[in-house]
């Protein structure tokens, strides 16, 4: 296995890092500035209005994209497994 395999496979887990994490941060994000304008508009400043539903929606992100990411991180894996019985040719 040469570096160039090894840069590949890292730049493929990192990639995927970067997109199933995004399901949670971006619901957080979208919510977060909903929540933000509504507390700006409302002039109400209470710390965990911003946080629960912040943790709402987070939680129903994963619930609804859970399947699709640990589908994309078995794929990954068995990519990677795959490719083990090439390291010695």
């Amino acid at each position: 296995m040469d570096t160039d395999a090894v840069l590949h496979i890292g730049r493929e887990a990192l990639l995927l890092v970067l997109i199933l994490s995004a399901v949670p941060v971006l619901s957080a994000m979208a919510v977060g500035l909903i929540v933000s304008v509504a507390q700006a508009a409302t002039q109400i400043q209470e710390q965990t209005l911003t946080f629960v539903p912040k943790v709402v929606a987070t939680f129903l992100a994963l619930a609804i994209g859970g399947l699709w990411m640990l589908q994309q991180l078995v794929e990954f894996s068995t990519g990677l497994f795959d490719s083990i019985g090439q390291i010695g040719r």
